[in-house]
């Protein structure tokens, strides 16, 4: 039997059934990506010695999927029962995981990359909006920090358990255990396949009753002429619902800014973003596991930032947003700086102090959008951003290949770096300018409705 409920606030969120599930879900299904990204990674750069225009490749075919797919993805999450979508999204991809493991070379490998990112995207805004659906208001802001916390201390332990499953076994055996994490996180999510979409489509609802009212009285073949003239319906009320989606956002003055500003950060940042492979091949030839440590240093940096924001339970907008791009730049023109031969200690702490600007980024920016949010509205919010994210990536990887192309590793990461730092420092200064709307406002939405089954 379903019900409707308004949730509470719970004295500890660990008390959440639903919540718990959910976690240990995303626990498991990150995990999984970092041992498959450093196998990845290592399989392209230094097995296969692939050049930096090739391995810019890798996250452009990643994000048109995202570019193509987001928007209509964060739309249908906000329409479906979005723990059976995600459950659909853990199959795929672990079947697509497992489909890796029979590549030849970076040829084949791309298409299935961004079929895999295609499953991706339409997970992403769907576990935002179940989120915002099972987790009361007050419990948000520790919602979002317990998932980000999962993000970066699979960052940390991921890359570490990567680097000795490829010291004792192959890439591909980190490969395969994504795909066994993967199904896990999907066994997970099964209980909770009963939660019904948080939006509540009134046209829809109008159509069935007219359709059940109609059912003792019509003959079968006007029955079927009902069903037919549903459909343009229900197609008609989803773009208007996609419409909607960008509508709120573009009349929303917090969400706007946060979307921009993250927009000409990450115009930046993506150009490098998956080029550190390039970058070490230069400080420290031949040394796979180094990619493993720095990568587990910035995991340990956003994990120990994190866990100070879930105590203090509130941060604001400018500190975050722009203090994290100050961080983040700083470390990226740092490591631009490195030398050959720079000791294993300091390119520990530079990637430590990325992770903490990547913390304090990532954990402000997720709980703007679902704080400012209406309930029904999360899906299409974190739909579009996907759309945007997948539209950078599409150019700034390629971008950051030729830059490096032309004027070498270093040179290109102090570039980027200081730019990423003069627009985190840009947003301290004129925070009360580009957010001056206070993260504890209360947010108008509709009441969270949970169908249980």
């Amino acid at each position: 039997m379903k019900e409707n409920k308004e949730l509470q606030s719970t004295p500890s969120i660990w008390r959440n059934g639903r919540f718990r599930r959910m976690f240990a879900a995303h626990t498991a299904a990150s995990f999984g990506d970092w041992f498959d990204a450093i196998a990845i990674q290592v399989l392209v750069a230094y097995r296969w010695e692939a050049d930096p225009m090739l391995i810019a490749l890798i996250p452009v075919v990643m994000a048109l999927p995202g570019l193509l797919l987001g928007s209509i993805a964060g739309t249908l999450a906000d329409r479906v029962h979005k723990a059976r979508l995600m459950i659909g999204c853990d199959a795929a991809i672990a079947l697509l995981t497992l489909a890796i493991l029979a590549v030849p070379g970076p040829a084949w490998l791309l298409p299935l990359l961004g079929l895999r990112a295609a499953a991706g995207v339409f997970q992403m805004p769907s576990q935002q909006g179940l989120t915002r659906t099972v987790v009361a208001s007050g419990d948000l802001f520790r919602a979002t920090s317990l998932n980000g916390l999962v993000n970066q201390a699979s960052k940390v332990a991921g890359p570490l358990l990567g680097a000795l499953t490829l010291t004792v076994l192959s890439p591909q055996a980190c490969i395969i255990l994504n795909a066994l994490l993967r199904l896990c996180s999907g066994l997970l999510l099964w209980p909770l396949r009963g939660i019904g979409p948080a939006l509540a489509s009134t046209d829809q609802q109008a159509i069935a009753d007219e359709q059940l009212e109609k059912s003792t009285s019509v003959t079968a073949h006007e029955s079927d002429d009902a069903k037919i003239q549903a459909e343009p319906a229900r197609a008609s009320r989803f773009f208007s619902q996609w419409r909607e989606g960008w509508s709120f956002l573009w009349r929303s003055r917090m969400l706007l800014h946060t979307l921009v500003f993250g927009l000409f950060g990450l115009i930046a940042i993506l150009m490098i973003d998956y080029q550190f492979p390039t970058l070490l091949r230069v400080l420290a030839p031949g040394n796979e596991s180094l990619l493993g440590w720095l990568v587990s240093a910035i995991g340990a940096g956003a994990v120990g930032c994190m866990l100070v924001l879930n105590r203090l339970n509130r941060i604001s907008a400018g500190w975050g947003l722009g203090g994290g791009y100050v961080l983040i730049g700083g470390a990226i023109a740092a490591l631009g700086w490195a030398q050959p031969g720079t000791g294993l200690p300091v390119l520990l702490t530079i990637g430590a102090m990325l992770g903490v600007g990547n913390g304090l980024y990532i954990i402000t920016q997720n709980y703007i959008l679902q704080a400012k949010t209406p309930a029904d509205m999360v899906g299409r919010v974190f739909g579009i951003q996907s759309t945007v994210i997948g539209a950078i990536m599409v150019i700034s990887p390629l971008a950051g290949g030729v830059l490096i192309r032309i004027a070498g590793a270093g040179t290109a990461f102090v570039w980027i770096g200081m730019t990423v730092g003069i627009l985190g420092l840009a947003g301290l200064l004129l925070q009360s300018v580009i957010w001056r709307e206070s993260l504890a406002d209360p947010t108008p939405s509709t009441e969270q409705n949970v169908d249980l089954a």
